[in-house]
């Protein structure tokens, strides 16, 4: 077979010839604003017209068809209607161009014939080694070079030194977020809207952005991942070299998810899942618009990213309480800075300022402006703080020229690159353009309200402090599974698991009833009796449970109940057998499960089990590739986590030993790819150093 030609995303984005098919003099028309905005920025390279029924256009020669174009254009522009669209990519392949860019809607978010044109599309990209861009996009505009591909009227002033870059499935998105970061005078590189995704995904494009030197922030936009494994690798690869990712991703409630299916032709995934394998690998995910932007600049503009404890600069006692109570919110932490433990900065303020954190400055810096360099150098040189938060009332301009020089001079002299953030409280005050230019010069981020400055510094700085650790432990293999299909029955699931460390309590499978009571004189004491088949997951709800049994009598009335119960249930079910096992001691009970996403690959759930699991859903996704100490982390950050600690006298709990139980699940996942769902229900956890022990067990095996 021959080997389909490699497709070059630079004759994409930075294309030296251009085709525009729908080209047009009409104002408002697509192909007449692809043109001027090429004609506007000066676009060096050869420009080629296409519309079979104008010889001239703006004064430009013009081709009737795409057979007529020079073999070999960079990036053809099909600014045509969709019917049209999948001949036109033909030809285009025909002609050995390099991509192709395809505004026109109507493909796989309308339905099986679109859907048909779109894959076919994706093939002839494939073969010809062609890129595509869409269908159903709003292009792409290259800040480097002054290239505007979009059908939107853009306005490039000059050549970006480099800064961001922007991939979105959806293009109205990448549009409102490059206005948004633009307005705050923050550099982007290209930004890029994917659009449908016929044959080149957001995948496609990060990747190249990690290569691109300029790049050095990458915001996103997603609402389906179409080859997740590929994107863990890359966002792996973004972090070795330095490189940030935020993301947005539309869909964690049912209708988003829904709409995700008819905006883009998507079918959205799970986004807890999806969140916790990106987090894990490095990606900084943001809630909303307005915050995948205030990351991104941060991530942008400061020298260092926010990590360690947060120090706040006020002005207000009132203020100093919101933001311990935004603090709290939050989990950020503001180390306790006293009158005793920072002499530095207990010597930079006037006697009648208390040293505290967040720190209430008064009004003193209206009197006394260089207090607030003398403060910001005491924290420069503070290990315990790692970001400086200034949440600074504005007023008007003349307070704010007594105010912002002691804040550039801080900066200018002590030359720290400890990040500092700077949030105007009042907003509406006017603020000086000049001097929020001077802000963005010295690398401070201006904010003009505060509570959103604060929840990006909470995202950095969880994502500068993040494990990224592997756990060293191999992967398990059980010989014996090969032998499994389909639901795996308790006493199946424990015989294989149980040989893997997995603990279980003691007990024995029985096919008759007079196994059963061998069974529970072996164990001994009062036992419980447990229903046994691969079609019968909810053993309780059929009556597949008897507890406290003691002695033969109880035993064979368990039996014949327990047969008779499942039968009125459903009389489809036919039963192994039961598990006879000892009736365990009391403790708190855990949910542990795992699964083997098609997509996204295993991970594993833990969390608080009993009544309430349903209603309270706390629970943790984790990775399976967590270290001991990063699985006790993520479980004592569950909302219930004090009744792990002891709570009001009751003794600590044997985490560690849940954090084994869930390695070696993690250890089995990635060794056994054909277990799709694992479900250890409940865990039983004791005291610190008795352990814990997983009650049931089942499992689907591929």
């Amino acid at each position: 077979m021959t080997e389909a030609p490699a497709r070059d995303i630079n004759r994409l984005l930075r294309p030296k010839s251009i085709a525009i098919v729908g080209a047009s003099e009409t104002p408002g028309a697509l192909g007449a604003v692809v043109l001027a905005n090429l004609v506007k920025h000066g676009f060096p390279g050869d420009i080629h017209l296409v519309n079979p029924k104008r010889e001239t256009i703006s004064g430009r020669p013009a081709v009737p068809s795409v057979e007529a174009l020079p073999e070999g254009v960079d990036c053809a522009i099909l600014c045509i209607p969709r019917v049209a669209v999948l001949d036109t990519v033909r030809q285009l392949a025909a002609r050995k161009a390099g991509a192709a860019m395809i505004f026109a809607a109507g493909f796989a978010e309308g339905g099986e014939a679109g859907m048909a044109d779109q894959l076919e599309i994706g093939r002839i990209a494939r073969e010809a080694g062609m890129v595509i861009e869409g269908p159903n996009c709003l292009g792409s505009v290259n800040y480097v070079d002054r290239i505007p591909l979009t059908f939107i009227s853009t306005d490039v002033a000059a050549p970006s030194p480099g800064g961001i870059g922007i991939v979105s499935q959806s293009g109205a998105m990448a549009a409102v977020l490059a206005v948004m970061l633009l307005a705050r005078k923050v550099d982007l590189t290209f930004h890029v809207s994917t659009g449908n995704e016929a044959a080149n995904g957001v995948e496609d494009f990060v990747e190249w952005m990690i290569a691109d030197d300029k790049t050095r922030v990458i915001a996103m936009i997603v609402e389906q991942f179409r080859d997740p494994a590929r994107f863990l690798a890359l966002v792996a690869k973004a972090r070795a070299a330095g490189k940030v990712i935020v993301l947005l991703h539309p869909g964690k409630s049912s209708a988003a998810r829904e709409s995700a299916a008819t905006h883009t032709g998507a079918m959205a995934g799970d986004y807890k899942l999806m969140r916790a394998k990106v987090e894990r690998a490095g990606v900084i995910v943001a809630e909303t618009l307005e915050e995948l932007g205030d990351i991104s600049e941060i991530a942008f503009r400061c020298p260092s990213l926010p990590s360690g404890g947060t120090a706040v600069l006020g002005e207000s006692g009132c203020f100093k309480a919101l933001m311990l109570d935004l603090g709290e919110e939050l989990d950020l932490d503001l180390p306790a800075l006293t009158d005793d433990n920072a002499p530095d900065l207990r010597a930079a303020l006037p006697d009648f300022v208390p040293v505290s954190n967040p720190l209430d400055l008064t009004a003193q810096g209206l009197v006394d402006p260089d207090m607030y360099t003398r403060t910001l150098a005491a924290l420069f040189t503070d290990d315990r703080v790692g970001t400086v938060y200034a949440g600074i009332i504005q007023t008007d301009p003349g307070t704010v020229a007594i105010k912002l020089p002691p804040f550039l001079k801080a900066i200018d002299e002590y030359r720290s690159t400890k990040p500092i953030i700077f949030a105007g409280l009042d907003e509406g005050a006017e603020m000086p353009a000049e001097w929020i230019d001077k802000l963005r010069g010295h690398g401070i981020p201006y904010f003009p309200t505060t509570e959103r400055a604060f929840r990006a510094i909470k995202r950095l700085t969880t994502y500068s402090e993040r494990d990224f650790a592997v756990a060293k432990a191999a992967p398990s293999r059980v010989p014996a599974l090969a032998s499994e299909a389909g639901v795996v029955p308790e006493y199946r699931a424990k015989a294989l698991l149980g040989p893997l460390g997995i603990p279980f309590g003691k007990g024995q499978f029985a096919a008759t009833v007079e196994e059963a009571i061998a069974a529970a004189e072996a164990i001994g004491g009062s036992v419980v009796m447990k229903a046994q088949a691969s079609a019968l997951s909810h053993k309780s709800d059929a009556g597949g449970v008897a507890l406290n049994l003691m002695g033969a009598d109880a035993i064979r009335a368990a039996w014949d109940k327990m047969f008779a119960d499942v039968a009125r249930y459903d009389a489809s079910i036919i039963l192994d057998g039961v598990l006879i096992e000892a009736m365990g001691a009391r403790g708190l009970e855990l949910i542990i499960g795992a699964k083997n996403d098609p997509q996204w690959g295993p991970v594993i759930l833990a969390g608080f089990g009993g009544v309430t699991a349903e209603i309270l859903q706390d629970v943790r996704l984790l990775t399976p590739d967590l270290t001991r100490e990063a699985i006790i982390a993520e479980l004592l950050s569950l909302k219930q986590a004090a009744l792990l600690k002891g709570y009001r006298g009751a003794p600590a709990l044997d985490v560690g030993s849940v954090a084994d139980l869930i390695g070696k699940i993690g250890q089995l996942l990635l060794g056994e790819p054909r277990i799709q769902e694992l479900d250890l229900n409940p865990v039983v956890v004791y005291p610190q150093g008795q352990g814990c022990v997983a009650l049931d067990a089942l499992m689907l095996a591929e």
